[in-house]
């Protein structure tokens, strides 16, 4: 009300304060005074008006910049302005609220009559009609139904005609469940995952290093086994030696600072985060210390340790095997949601390489409660199906390493072909780290398939932990309590194992024959593979106690020495619990010998030792190491191994 309303004020005073001079000019003055305000009523109401509607349309504009870049329809950028405070106040300001309320009514009563089925969370969101799809996926995502939650997130992995703002819009929308539904889904686009939360920024005169061993000596250091104590001293005192070395450029050799020298082409630093992971990964097995973890901040710096060492598989390895340990705790998972893990394990799913998919699947796997009651512990790694999947799992089949083996390195095709193949590992027929994963899970879809792996020496001297002395009872007792919470025994098992693991594998079965609460695991048991297996003894253990100065051998190689009364007495019973339980046998040994170094040339198992006395024995024309690693997936290894568990679980697989 400016300029026009102070305008008619001075001529409403000029009217009242008007004096007639003479009859015949009154009229025609009183017509022109009319006339003047009716006019200047008329101009001034005009202005008003149109200030308040462009006042009114400035505030709905919207950034349409913002909203073409971000291409986010559902949501609405706002640049904050000042208010003038002249416009808090007044009958005009008043009105313009009122006006203001008055179409936010009509926009809502308009969306609840056109858009009744976005009720719920969902209700004040401004759609457009192509993005309705979208959101009902949200919605039905989040409905109590867990058969309407899966299906909601299998037709949103298989979406992939939709524009980029659309996947940004489920990533932004999605709840927990749904985000690491679409991790497990094969088919999903990465672009369901936002990327990870900004780090925070390290203390100043601070590394990462440094960060370990705060975390690692935050960590409870009571109650903790001989191992545990080990790693975590070494760890960190070899912390403390390296940051005194750098922090006063000196460098400090002598006491703890040898194993510096085991790589000179590694940094000390780099040398340094290993042995603190390797310690935090000890931890990380005693759930009450991952909930120290957490709280010191060990999500977000093992992020920063995974992000910043990408080429580097030992440190990604233990990372991921740390959150894999975490993830078994489930009052932890908002935590590992919301750090930004998902969307990191998500792509490590996509990996080719092996040993990051199978590490990510086992981390989603034990995140993921709508469709996994098991939980898979440290050293158990599903190797199929590593996603969900619609096809039934009707049996199992476990694949058990031996000495100086691993989870999937044991597992490989024949490394003669390496070098023609090197650049064909797209073509998982050409050659494959992994055959049980890409080989058997083609031909026998309907198969959960695990590797299990634990850690094994030939010598004290390469003990990981100097003062582990497990014995094969030992093991067998952890990896019993470790299947039994990965669900095995719950369906038909088949177990295919490779030397010392053949003996772990009659030694489990022999302890669950004796506990009424894992006879569910020997009456689903139906047959066994042994890759040269020394039923009787190993040559390996007679050299290796010939020359005992030189080797210090295991603990793990003196259990196999020839015709020990341990060995014997294994073989005995179990022999006794085949013949009983009607167990189906296949033995596979080798007949060439094996280099152990580069001077000791032997057959590590002769095949008088890997004869068990029932089921076939069938020598192969390879070494020790070689023997569960087919050349072709048509060489007559696989096919004959792919042979004995189609027809053990003929009828099984038929159900």
């Amino acid at each position: 009300m400016s300029l026009a309303a102070s305008y008619c004020v001075i001529c409403c005073r000029r009217i009242g304060t008007f004096v007639p001079r003479s009859k015949s000019h009154t009229s025609w003055r009183n017509i022109r005074n009319i006339v003047r305000f009716t006019g200047s009523l008329i101009v001034g109401g005009s202005l008003f008006i149109t200030y308040q509607v462009l006042a009114l349309k400035k505030s709905l504009t919207l950034d349409t910049q913002v909203v073409e870049r971000e291409k986010m329809k559902s949501y609405i950028y706002v640049h904050k302005a000042l208010v003038d405070s002249l416009d808090n106040h007044g009958i005009v300001w008043q009105a313009r609220k009122e006006l203001h309320r008055a179409v936010r009514k009509v926009l809502a009563a308009a969306a609840k009559v056109l858009r009744s089925p976005f009720a719920g969370p969902f209700s004040t969101v401004d759609i457009e009609d192509h993005d309705c799809a979208v959101w009902l996926l949200l919605r039905k995502s989040r409905q109590d139904d867990l058969a309407a939650r899966l299906e909601a997130v299998r037709e949103m992995s298989e979406a992939h005609h939709w524009h980029d703002y659309q996947y940004r819009i489920i990533a932004q929308a999605c709840d927990p469940r749904t985000l690491i539904g679409l991790a497990r889904s094969k088919e999903s686009d990465l672009r369901f995952f936002l990327p990870p939360p900004p780090l925070p920024s390290l203390k100043e005169d601070s590394s990462t290093e440094e960060e370990f061993g705060h975390l690692l000596a935050s960590l409870p250091q009571t109650e903790l086994d001989e191992c545990l104590q080990y790693f975590t001293s070494l760890a960190l005192s070899e912390s403390s030696q390296s940051l005194a070395a750098q922090k006063g450029g000196l460098w400090c050799f002598g006491g703890n600072g040898l194993p510096y020298a085991e790589s000179f082409g590694e940094t000390p630093s780099a040398t340094v985060e290993m042995l603190s992971l390797e310690a935090i990964v000890k931890h990380s097995e005693i759930p009450s210390h991952c909930d120290y973890i957490e709280a010191g901040g060990g999500l977000q710096l093992l992020q920063r340790l995974y992000q910043l060492h990408k080429d580097c598989p030992k440190i990604q390895r233990s990372v991921l095997r740390i959150i894999g340990n975490m993830a078994l705790n489930e009052h932890l998972h908002p935590a590992i949601v919301h750090s930004g893990w998902v969307s990191l394990l998500a792509e490590a799913l996509k990996s080719c390489h092996i040993m990051e998919a199978s590490h990510a699947a086992r981390t989603l796997a034990n995140l993921d409660r709508e469709t996994v009651s098991e939980k898979y512990q440290d050293g158990v790694y599903v190797l199929h199906p590593q996603c969900r999947t619609s096809q039934p799992i009707k049996a199992d089949v476990l694949f058990i390493h031996g000495l100086m083996g691993a989870a999937f390195k044991t597992w490989r095709q024949h490394d003669s072909q390496r070098a023609l193949t090197e650049n064909a590992l797209v073509d998982e027929d050409s050659y494959t780290t992994c055959w049980p994963k890409t080989w058997l899970a083609k031909d026998c879809p309907a198969l959960r398939i695990i590797s299990v792996e634990y850690d094994t020496s030939l010598s004290d001297w390469r003990a990981r932990c100097p003062m582990e002395r497990k014995s094969i009872a030992f093991r067998s007792n952890e990896l019993l309590s470790k299947l039994r919470a990965a669900g095995v025994g719950e369906r038909p098992v088949i177990w295919v194992s490779h030397s010392m693991g053949g003996l772990l594998v009659k030694k489990m079965l022999l302890e669950a024959s004796q506990k009424p609460e894992l006879s569910a695991l020997i009456n689903n048991t139906r047959g066994i593979i042994f890759y040269s297996v020394p039923h009787h003894g190993s040559r390996l253990a007679e050299y290796s106690v010939n020359i005992r100065y030189l080797l210090f051998p295991s603990l793990e190689v003196k259990e196999l020495s020839k015709d020990s009364p341990a060995l014997k007495m294994l073989q005995d019973e179990f022999l006794e619990l085949v013949k009983d339980k009607d167990l189906q046998v296949l033995n596979f040994v080798e007949t060439q010998p094996t280099f152990i170094g580069s001077m000791i040339k032997l057959q590590v198992v002769p095949v008088e030792s890997a004869d068990l006395g029932i089921g076939d024995l069938i020598p192969v024309d390879v070494n020790h190491l070689n023997i569960c690693k087919p050349k072709t997936k048509d060489a007559f290894l696989y096919q004959r191994t792919l042979q004995f568990i189609c027809e053990t679980l003929a009828r099984d697989l038929e159900n």
